[in-house]
């Protein structure tokens, strides 16, 4: 008989990049490790810092993916570090059934940052698990049944947040969360026709970042605001990629000035070095936690020793203030997107975006593809979006300086050049 265990090391020495790859292979999915060589991401990192990611060959790159904008602060941000090792040593997951100072602390000045009617707060761990919990809340408080999302979106990996996405595997799972409906993105009359007396919420991003960094438009939140408001519907933001300065504003919702009923945040709470995201609400929505206070519970959600972290990154925020900077840099990477498509207009279909968050739509998911793999070997890594496949998404931190972008640009240019030369 054939002998199926796995060959496992007894060290935690790897003699290369490839023998660790080779025991991924068995021990977790060889599929994975071959879609990362495919993609140009088999990049094994250590010692990243900064805007940077560093590989055990000591090969340095610029972070243009950032967690999929979770690394606003850059990577490692020492203030956060020192917040993260000295809170470790005062307290630790915290009874989550429980009160404590730290998530009180944290609620308070979350509160604060956000500012509106956005004043209640509930941490939990990923993307996904926040948007669950923000449509049960829809659920509960409304007590009507009807979810409404729109094409293009992207929510995450679990049970609500897997059905209200455009996902192409989402059929392999069989039936989801049943009453929920996508409607066509940016159309006031497709929302206009759905939303009624039993729908309990629409949801949207309100920049899809996954989707080719499209944008809805100002006139058409404004007016879904009415109508969610006339049917006691309740508006949902996912702001899971563009809160905390990502958009030049702390919030994508201040730059439109609509401000939705619960707003999904992510990790950049904690600038990737504690693995919280949550959802903020208004007191109305709170009402029906009043009453039934125990509908989401997470062992880890609220996790003391993060809400001590969380508060710190958001002192960062606050004193750093990258919304500002990132509102010129932004503008200067988006501006020269568009002058290199200007250059290819037969290999880039469109350039969107908004503050450091932007994307390049190819004419071919192919294209999109050796984008990613020409700019890993010129020394920075980028991805396709989960969405628009033939898309790339660009989301260095937000502490990116203009030395480094301007060094960034150049990559950029000299990737297109020979994106364009490997067709040719």
């Amino acid at each position: 008989m054939h002998n199926l265990q796995p060959k496992i090391k007894t060290d935690d020495s790897y003699a290369s990049r490839e023998d660790l790859y080779e025991e991924a292979k068995t021990l977790f999915s060889e599929g994975l490790v071959d879609h990362l060589k495919a993609k140009g991401l088999d990049v094994i990192e250590k010692q990243s810092e900064g805007i940077y990611i560093n590989d055990i060959n000591g090969t340095r790159f610029i972070d243009c993916y950032s967690a999929a904008s979770t690394y606003n602060l850059g990577r490692k941000n020492k203030t956060v570090v020192d917040s993260l090792t000295s809170a470790a040593k005062k307290t630790d997951c915290g009874n989550f059934i429980l009160v404590s100072e730290e998530k009180a602390d944290l609620s308070r000045k979350l509160a604060c940052f956000v500012a509106g009617n956005l004043s209640c707060a509930l941490f939990t761990v990923v993307r996904g698990e926040a948007m669950d919990a923000a449509c049960k809340l829809a659920r509960g408080y409304t007590g009507k049944t009807w979810l409404i999302s729109v094409d293009g979106g992207w929510y995450g990996h679990t049970g609500f947040a897997m059905s209200l996405s455009e996902r192409i595997d989402k059929k392999r799972y069989g039936r989801l969360i049943p009453d929920q409906a996508i409607v066509e993105f940016n159309n006031i009359k497709a929302a206009k026709k759905v939303i009624n007396k039993n729908t309990a919420a629409f949801i949207l991003e309100p920049v899809q970042v996954e989707n080719g960094c499209r944008l809805v438009d100002k006139d058409y939140l404004l007016e879904l605001k009415e109508v969610c408001e006339h049917y006691g519907t309740v508006l949902i933001f996912d702001e899971t990629q563009t809160g905390f300065g990502r958009t030049g504003y702390k919030f994508v919702k201040d730059y439109y000035g609509v401000n939705p009923d619960i707003m999904v945040f992510g990790e950049a709470i904690t600038t990737g070095l504690f693995p919280m995201t949550g959802m903020v609400f208004t007191p109305s929505v709170k009402s029906f936690f009043d009453f039934h206070p125990l509908i989401h519970l997470c062992t880890f959600g609220g996790h003391d020793v993060g809400c001590r972290v969380a508060c710190k990154t958001l002192d960062v925020y606050e004193q750093m203030r990258p919304w500002v900077q990132t509102n010129e840099t932004g503008l200067l990477l988006l501006n020269h997107l568009r002058h290199i498509q200007n250059f290819y207009p037969d290999l880039i279909r469109s350039v969107s975006g908004l503050g450091l968050v932007n994307a390049i739509t190819f004419t071919k998911e192919e294209q999109a593809q050796l984008f990613c793999v020409t700019a890993r070997n010129n020394g920075f890594i980028v991805v396709q979006g989960l969405v628009a496949r033939d898309s790339v998404v660009f989301r260095p931190p937000l502490t990116i300086t203009r030395d480094e972008l301007n060094r960034l640009m150049e990559l950029i240019s000299s990737t297109m050049k020979s994106v364009n030369n490997q067709r040719l």
